[in-house]
């Protein structure tokens, strides 16, 4: 065998360094100063036997001849069906009727779900509900044998309060790792969603997503779902992890699991950014509060008082700075809940009440814009949903319309326009926001792709 030699550098860099590592390998003492050594393994016993990886596997079609432009136009029709995998965590949060908490994103487009529960056992998952817009998924498990976590209190984490995560990143294997909360309620993903993470320098990685973030009693506080990395996944853990809590899985599975799909409210109002022209006309600080621009006859806002031109500076106390925000708060509170806003109209600040009701199931197309007038619009099928595609679909075009004319077919699930995505009837028309702009929807018509621009 030849032995390489090694450069002087490296050896002496193995020489300062061994005597560290060799130290470094030493056990640590049972109790230091007659005080036993605090160890989270105790807890963790309880835990891990709760979190579970996920294996989802789904068909898809692709072309035999790989990206290549020239041979896929020559044969368009010509596909090979081949089999693709993800792997991710859950969490059981109900052993008697083995439910399972994951991430959407976890599941989405998968034919086939299974577990491998932390003692060996894999069980295939029936699938029961998901909502992309909070990315959160439920799943049902055959019972006998299993370990479920106790539900913890999100709403009362601090910043600074320790937290574990579990999961099973990169599909390795179960592994914990532990960190703090570094802030809460954060909305960090424009066009993502409806958002209220808890942020943690836990690292969560690849395949942790659906994971548990557990307090030290053991409790699940969130469930892990993203990292943020601007140089994604090859940089490594950078202490940017988020978790949704678990006050919002509380309601988000609850509706899942009695309709199978989750209902959101609207106050009923299209509303505005505060650009710094329009905040020194309002007499307000650029980014503060949110301008109304439009309010819907017979709506809830309608009722309470809201009218054009206030600016809503919060709701039940949560400062709303833009329209992002506002989205964000509608999207997150049950429906039928009392709302507390505070109005800034004509310098003085007004207090008002209402209540959050269920949007529309429909929404008539003039009602948005001239342009969409003959078209009626309804929420994203639930087939679609669970392939991990939202907006809204056209239910239904009028002959001669203008909506018709433009080229709008029932049966269109439009996805996004050119002034930004939408995951509902309400952010929809709120993405509406320039009757005067020019109007681009991006379509999916069958199993084409295409967009289709408004006149």
């Amino acid at each position: 065998m030849m032995i390489r030699p090694i450069s002087v550098a490296l050896a002496t860099i193995l020489a300062i360094t061994a005597p560290v590592a060799l130290t470094a390998q030493a056990a640590l003492p049972a109790a230091v100063a007659g005080q036993q050594v605090p160890s989270l393994a105790p807890m963790l016993a309880k835990v891990t036997p709760a979190v579970v990886s996920v294996q989802a596997t789904s068909r898809v079609r692709v072309s035999p001849f790989g990206n290549d432009p020239v041979f896929a136009q020559m044969f368009p029709g010509l596909t090979q069906e081949r089999q693709a995998q993800s792997l991710g965590s859950g969490v059981i949060v109900d052993a008697e009727r083995g439910l399972v908490i994951t991430n959407h994103h976890v599941i989405e487009g998968a034919d086939n779900v299974s577990v491998q529960l932390s003692d060996g056992r894999t069980l295939k998952a029936e699938f029961v509900g998901s909502d992309p817009a909070t990315d959160i998924a439920v799943m049902r498990i055959p019972t006998g044998k299993l370990t479920a976590l106790p539900l913890g209190d999100s709403a009362s984490l601090r910043v600074g309060d320790f937290v574990v995560a579990v999961g099973n990143p990169f599909g390795i294997g179960q592994t914990v790792t532990s960190g703090i909360v570094s802030a809460v309620g954060r909305q960090v993903m424009p066009g993502a969603g409806y958002q209220n993470f808890i942020q943690t320098d836990a690292s969560i990685n690849p395949g942790n997503s659906g994971g548990a973030l557990v307090d030290l009693n053991g409790r699940l506080v969130g469930i892990n779902t993203a990292t943020f990395n601007p140089r994604g996944s090859a940089a490594g853990n950078i202490g940017l992890s988020f978790a949704i809590p678990t006050d919002l899985v509380k309601t988000v599975s609850r509706q899942l699991l009695t309709t199978g799909s989750v209902q959101r409210g609207s106050l009923g109002v299209d509303a505005s950014n505060v650009t710094p022209a329009l905040a020194r006309q309002l007499g307000v600080t650029a980014g503060e509060g949110v301008a109304v621009t439009r309010v819907f006859p017979g709506s809830d806002a309608a009722r309470a008082g809201v009218k054009v031109g206030d600016v809503i500076l919060s709701a039940n106390g949560t400062p709303l700075n833009g329209r992002d925000a506002l989205h964000n708060f509608e999207g997150l509170q049950q429906v039928g809940s009392d709302i507390r806003l505070v109005v800034l109209r004509d310098g003085k600040r007004v207090n008002l009440s209402t209540r959050l009701n269920a949007e529309a199931a429909s929404l008539d197309g003039a009602s948005v814009d001239p342009r969409l007038a003959g078209a009626t619009f309804g929420p994203t099928p639930q087939e679609a949903v669970r392939a991990g595609v939202v907006g809204v679909l056209v239910t239904d075009v009028r002959a001669g319309s203008r909506a018709a004319q433009n080229g709008l077919v029932k049966g269109d699930l439009i996805i996004a326009t050119n002034q930004g995505p939408f995951d509902s009837l309400t952010s929809f028309r709120a993405a509406i926001s320039r009757p005067s702009a020019p109007l681009v929807f991006e379509v999916i018509r069958g199993q084409r792709r295409g967009q289709v621009q408004m006149r």
